[in-house]
């Protein structure tokens, strides 16, 4: 796993890092599963909750409803339902399952880990399970850390979930985040297997602490724990800088996506599709523009979804192998930024 170096002159380690070492084993994706709650919120919906509309939405998102999971559905449900469907489309069963990891910013608890409680309902063998946190870029740091155990010869079939009940931490009264999320699971299978052409090919990952103030929550761990004074003053919601998050989020999903493919050898002309992180349409169109590929070339599905955070890339990769928008043969790549700041591309040959 690597992260993307400083600004400034390359040092050595960094211009060796230029071309990716062949693996010993390829991680194939074999299959794919998602989940969304049944209740969708129109923007029409959150004019009557908070002062705003469609227009002012749509315009400045491109979002138009959401997906919001009922009071008693938590992340562990939500990622069991794509868990499930993302093996049956590998056409493998939870016991031949042997690595659990699940990204998310709202799991069940803060302690056990979701992925522990979605290993128990599957039913599972007593297998590795654990989180990551990287918010939005969370999946893509999943996948990299799977590929990489699957490489290791430890593990042969990998359950990689993303999976949000981004509602529940939203401020209601906020008109500038609560009408970009919603709620959501996306899952996907990776297995090794024998060298080939196809799989995943290579991650860059990178992260920048120095901005971890633009998005975050205050509330919830030890520095600002849980008690009366702390709701009252609503730190337990979601905060954001929208204007610097937009401007640091171009920027970095075009360097992502950019630096993978040379690294890889990769003319970005035979990239069938890039799925990006959904989080606001204008960017997408912003990467469109300054890439200088036809909006046709990105998968987008938040005019629908909204922004899912870690569920994001894995709900739209499924979207687009159920509506064959890509299929075996296609380079793809997944590209995403979240809090922290973090953010990673995934290059794949399906």
């Amino acid at each position: 796993m690597s992260a993307d170096s400083s600004s400034g002159p390359k040092s050595e380690a960094a211009a060796s890092e230029t071309l990716r070492p062949e693996p010993v084993t390829t991680v194939k994706l074999k299959g794919t599963g998602s989940y969304t709650p049944k209740r969708v919120l129109t923007n029409k919906d959150l004019t009557e909750i908070v002062e705003t509309t469609d227009e002012w939405i749509v315009t400045r998102t491109g979002i138009r409803e959401r997906r919001i999971a009922a009071p008693d559905e938590s992340a562990s449900d939500m990622a069991v339902e794509a868990a499930t469907r993302a093996l049956a489309s590998a056409g493998l069963s939870a016991n031949d399952i042997d690595l659990v990891i699940v990204a998310t910013i709202t799991p069940d608890m803060p302690f056990p880990s979701t992925a522990c409680l979605v290993q128990d309902r599957l039913g599972m063998r007593k297998v590795c399970a654990f989180d990551v946190e990287a918010a939005c870029s969370g999946f893509i740091y999943i996948t990299e850390i799977a590929t990489a155990m699957l490489q290791s010869g430890r593990f042969r079939h990998a359950l990689i979930i993303g999976t949000e009940k981004l509602s529940s931490i939203l401020d209601w009264k906020d008109r500038a985040t609560c009408v970009l999320f919603g709620d959501g699971a996306g899952a996907a299978v990776l297995s090794s297997q024998a060298p080939s052409g196809s799989g995943v090919i290579d991650t860059r990952l990178g992260s920048d602490g120095s901005s971890s103030g633009i998005l975050y929550m205050p509330g919830g761990g030890c520095r600002i724990p849980a008690s009366g004074e702390s709701v009252a003053a609503r730190h337990h919601f979601l905060k954001m800088n929208g204007r610097e998050v937009f401007k640091i989020a171009v920027r970095i999903m075009e360097k992502a996506t950019l630096e993978i493919l040379e690294r890889n050898r990769v003319p970005l002309e035979q990239v069938r599709c890039i799925i990006p992180h959904q989080a606001n349409v204008r960017i997408i169109e912003m990467l469109s523009d300054r890439m200088q590929i036809p909006m046709e070339r990105f998968h987008v599905n938040l005019d629908r979804l909204g922004n899912t955070s870690a569920a994001s890339v894995p709900l739209a990769l499924d979207e687009a192998l159920t509506q064959k928008k890509i299929g075996t043969g296609d380079y793809v790549v997944l590209v995403a930024f979240g809090a922290g700041l973090t953010w990673g591309a995934t290059l794949v040959k399906l």
